[in-house]
This record gives structure tokens, sequence and C-alpha cells, in this order.
């Protein structure tokens, strides 16, 4: 590598639009997948070499996310759009990256953020948006700016205009595979949200299907093409298994998801998001012991993942098993302070088990600081005051639960059994 980089040099001092070429091999090489040291190597040089060229800082950028170096990737993009808001990957690019480093700790569902906590994260996508609306302005008919806009307006929770966004991507690039691995994830969503399992998911997995026959090896993901038809056979056995469907076809499913999550984990061992969701779903269909075998997987290959120790913690807790405090304190120990309020909220559900409402009533109460709006915890900090006769407390915690997840069924039946119970007192 140190023999190309000097001729990397000396080529394009000599002759500026010998950067193009170099360019095309730094791509070569972060396709390559394990060279992305290399890649960033060569467009680091070109960056130096010949800095008016600017396809090659746009595609450092590109290899800094791919390595999974956020920082470094938000400098090359911010560089870019300060030199050239009209550049092609400018806006696009700048837009995922915020996505990428932001959208997952935007607020989902049974959480409402504060707006201290979240200042940024909220601030942020809104830049998102505003980058890839720029940026679909200027190429209208790009599929891949229409998926990224799709994924920012559904991380904000507006799912309609998402829905829109993956429509134009479809009409526009018919057969452009993320797009179509987009729409169906959107499906499945939907599907979920709403608890419907009609055509919606039959089309999702038919869609996922056609992402793994038709895609170019070479772009798509095997394991992810695999994963996401997990997805959907794994929601038609929970949202039939959910409404009692006759036991052959729940069989069907079963053994339909299992086999996805399975090849998902065949095509890539090492992958330990894959483990993770296998031990998921084994979870949701109450097969304990096996989620805790394969949750262990998914920490034995990624240690420092505090959700696969939080999700230990509830299988080994649905298990009857004592070691489930000392996991979640591991994972309260990994997480960050906006990760942590789900994991707090887990210990004190653990705490009101054993009826020790004081520590229960601590750890839920912490939970809530951190997010206020977080259902499960209002929900189970109203069971404590329930515990504890404190009637006025426990109906107060059952309405911030409702109001801000309405589809939580246990708050609802909880704030009925209350306000009749507090009449009564």
């Amino acid at each position: 590598m140190s023999e190309i980089l000097v001729k990397l040099k000396s080529s394009v001092e000599l002759d500026p639009r010998q950067a193009a070429v170099w360019n095309i091999l730094g791509l070569v090489l972060l396709r390559g997948g394990q060279l992305q040291q290399s890649a960033i190597s060569v467009f680091s040089t070109l960056t130096t070499v010949a800095p008016d060229y600017l396809d090659s800082l746009a595609n450092l950028g590109v290899a800094y996310i791919q390595s999974g170096d956020l920082e470094l990737a938000t400098k090359c993009f911010q560089e870019l759009v300060l030199k050239d808001q009209s550049h092609p990957a400018a806006l696009v690019n700048y837009g995922a990256l915020l996505l990428c480093k932001y959208g997952s700790l935007a607020a989902g569902a049974s959480g409402t953020v504060n707006a201290g906590s979240y200042l940024h994260q909220k601030e942020a996508l809104v830049a998102a948006k505003e980058c890839l609306l720029a940026a679909v302005r200027s190429d209208p008919k790009a599929a891949s700016i229409w998926v990224n806009l799709a994924n920012a307006y559904h991380m904000a929770g507006e799912h309609r205009n998402s829905k829109r966004c993956l429509e134009q991507a479809a009409k526009f690039e018919p057969n452009h595979m993320p797009a179509r691995y987009a729409i169906a994830v959107h499906r499945i969503r939907d599907a979920v949200r709403s608890q419907c399992s009609d055509d919606q998911l039959i089309w999702a997995a038919n869609e996922m299907a056609t992402v793994l026959k038709e895609g170019d090896t070479s772009v798509v993901d095997l394991p992810v093409a695999w994963a996401g038809l997990a997805m959907a056979h794994r929601a038609q056995h929970e949202i039939a298994a959910a409404y009692d469907g006759e036991q052959a076809i729940l069989n069907e499913a079963e053994e339909r998801a299992l086999y996805t999550l399975k090849q998902a984990i065949q095509e890539d061992p090492d992958d330990a998001v894959q483990w993770h969701q296998l031990g998921l779903y084994n979870m949701c269909t109450t097969q304990f012991s096996r989620s805790v075998n394969f949750l262990k997987a998914a920490i034995a290959r990624s240690p420092e993942c505090c959700y696969a120790w939080s999700n230990l913690g509830i299988a080994l807790q649905l298990s009857n098993d004592p070691s489930s405090e000392t996991v979640y304190k591991r994972a309260l120990v990994l997480s960050s302070s906006q990760q942590s309020y789900a994991i707090l909220s887990n210990i004190g559900i653990l705490y009101r088990q054993h009826r020790l409402y004081e520590l229960a009533r601590k750890m839920l109460s912490r939970s809530l600081e951190i997010c206020p709006g977080y259902a499960p915890a209002n929900n189970n900090l109203g069971l404590v005051f329930v515990a504890e006769g404190r009637w006025e407390d426990a109906v107060s915690c059952f309405e911030k639960a409702v109001k801000s997840d309405d589809l939580l069924d246990a708050a609802k039946s909880n704030l009925a059994k209350a306000l009749a119970l507090a009449k009564k007192q």
C-alpha cells in the first residue's frame, strides 16, 4: 500500500487528471469489504494531493461510515457541503450520515423524549430531512435519495410521508434493489403497527425473496437480505399467534421464520445481530432457554452490546434465573445515558416482581428521569404504587403510560382497575 500511495502522489502531481483513475482504485478497494483501511489511505492521499477533486472527499466520507468512524465521516461531508453544495454526493451523503448517527436515538414506540436530552438528535433529524429534500429536488429521479428521505420521515414518525417517498423510488427505478428492500421493510412495519397479517406481509416476503433471487451479489448483502425475509416471516408468525390462528398455519409460519433466521446466520456466522434476532424470536415464542443460548452467542460475538445483555437479562428473568439481575447491571455499565432508560425499567420490573418496592420505585423513577414518556416504566411504577396502596399516584402513572402509548393494553387495563379500586377506597 505504501508503494501504491507513492505512485499515486507522483502521477497526480504530474497530471491532475489522474485523480479520477486513483479514485476508481479507492472505490474498488472499498467494495472489497475487508480493504476499507486501504481505501481510506487512497482517498485521504487524494484529498491532500488533489484538494479540488471533490469526489475523493465524498468517497472518503463513505469509507469512514463503512469503517464505523462517524465523526471523521461528518467532517468530510461538512467540508464537502461547504466547498460545493451542488456536488451530487454532498447533501444526500450528509443527510444519510445524520440518519446513521442520530436516527437510532430518536424516540420510538412507548417513549416520548424530553427536549433537554434529545435536542441534538431532533435537530439532526430536521437537518437530515432538509438535506435530503434539497438533494431530491436537484435529482428527482434518484431512487436512493427517495429511500433515504423515506428513512428520515420514518424516524420522525411521519409514516405516510415515508410511504410516499418509497412509492416515488419504486416509480422511478422499479428494479432498484435497495428501494425494493426498503418498501418491503415499510410493509412489515405497517403490519406490525396495525397487528394485521394481511396481504402486506405476503407482498413483503415476496419482495425480500425477489431481492435474494434477482439482486446483484456484488451489491446485495446476502445476510441482510436473508434477515429481511426472516423479518417478514417472523412478523407473520407472531401476529398469527397473537390471534390464536389454526395450529397447522402457526406451525408452518414458525418453520419459515426459523429457517430464514438460521439461514441469515449461516450466511455470516460471526454476525452478532442475526444471533440476537434469533434469540428475540425464541423469546417471543416463549422458548426462553433457547433464547438464552442464542443471546449468549450474540454476546460472545459482540460483548460490548448493551442491548444483547439487556435482552439476555429479560430471557433469564422469564426463566426465573436469579442471575438476571447481574446481567442487567452489566447491560447498564455498557449503556450510554441515552440507552439506559429501558434497562433501568427492566431492573425496576425485576425488583417489583420480587416485592422490593423501594428499589423498584428508585429504578423506575430513574428511567423516567431520562425518558419521561417511557410507557412501560410508567405502567410498572403504577403497579408499584398499587402494591403500596397509593391509588392516586397509580392512576396518574397509568394515565401517562396510556398517553405515551395508546396501544399498551396492559396500561389501559391497569388504569381501569385502579380507577375502580380507588373509588372503593
